[in-house]
């Protein structure tokens, strides 16, 4: 049986783990890691980093990324295939191939993340878009109704799982009707909750036997007027009891400006609230030492629910890229054709 981790994702500062850092992670044994653009040159540099933060504590620990396709994708050309915004792969799918479609696409995706060490994929986003989705949000995700919403975000799932990534849905309980960005400012889902369970949390309560997922920093007065979802007890009840998920549940980042106080009062906060383990995605070691005390370790339920994610990291079948890629390229219209459908 593992032994509690600290309830955090670190992050390093940049493409080579420092001693320090390999010091402090070693002593304070997180339980995983999250690589962004600051950490990404080749291929054999993400190969090394991602090796060494798992020597550092001395186990399989799983390492994040954000590689949805498109705007947030954090390994990009030349080394990493460029990808469609994942709202207009969906608008130029052949009728009835949009689901096979994003299966090719997030297949193809965790081939690239294991092939350097990576084994967790921020994604599906599952909020829903709409005209009036903050630009940061309404391109990842996948549309604006509930079916097209549920459809590809399990495809994405799927062709994740099937590569050995474990997916992580978000933004729970639903970002896409907020209209402000919430890496600076705290949004609000404004909407009775027989709605907000009809549409916003629809999505995820379809793939609520998901291994990961994440919440938003976003405000829901129907449920709690005071506090983010992030560290709001009554919202995480939500996400367990009314959205149904089972599984391990991160914070999204505490650096983001939604959220009010120091890091460490954010990520007590968050903990205090329900959420399994924070995401502290940037900061020196004295920043990470005092988020880790402030969080302390995981809660032996979170322990369980980790190591049923975990569990579900499986070896991949051997795949033809080339052929999956030549199938997809054929299963997505042409921007000027899908524009002439408009």
């Amino acid at each position: 049986m593992m032994a509690p981790h600290v309830a955090a994702v670190f992050g390093a500062s940049g493409l080579e783990l420092t001693a320090d850092e390999a010091a402090f992670f070693r002593d304070a044994d997180p339980f995983g890691f999250i690589l962004f653009a600051r950490n990404v040159d080749t291929p054999e540099q993400v190969r090394r980093l991602t090796g060494a933060l798992r020597e550092a504590v001395g186990r399989d620990a799983p390492v994040l990324v954000d590689q949805e396709g498109g705007r947030v994708q954090r390994l990009r050309a030349p080394y990493w295939r460029e990808w469609l915004p994942p709202l207009d792969q969906v608008a130029r799918s052949l009728p009835g191939k949009m689901e096979r479609g994003i299966w090719l696409r997030y297949r193809m995706i965790a081939e690239e993340l294991r092939a350097v060490g990576i084994d967790c994929d921020c994604a599906p986003t599952l909020d829903l878009a709409s005209a009036s989705t903050h630009p940061f949000l309404r391109n990842r995700c996948f549309g604006e109704d509930v079916a097209t919403v549920i459809r590809a975000g399990r495809a994405c799932a799927e062709g994740l799982l099937a590569g050995g990534v474990l997916p992580v849905m978000k933004h729970m309980p639903g970002h896409g009707r907020t209209v402000v960005d919430s890496h600076q400012e705290l949004p609000m889902a404004s909407a009775p909750a027989d709605e907000l369970f009809e549409t916003d949390f629809a999505p995820f309560r379809a793939l609520s036997d998901l291994p990961m997922g994440m919440t938003a920093h976003i405000v829901v007065p129907a449920y709690d007027a005071a506090r983010p979802a992030t560290q709001s007890p009554e919202m995480i009840h939500v996400i367990r009891e009314v959205i149904g998920f089972c599984g391990l549940l991160f914070s999204d980042d505490l650096a983001m400006e939604a959220l009010a106080g120091t890091i460490p009062e954010r990520g007590r906060k968050a903990i205090a609230a329900g959420c399994d383990v924070v995401l502290h995605c940037k900061g020196t070691v004295s920043e990470m030492a005092e988020v880790a005390a402030a969080v302390g370790q995981m809660s032996p339920s979170a322990m369980s629910r980790a190591r049923g994610a975990l569990s579900r990291r499986q070896a991949p079948r051997p795949i033809d890229v080339n052929q999956l890629l030549a199938e997809l390229e054929d299963l997505i219209l042409p921007e000027e054709a899908t524009a002439a459908h408009g």
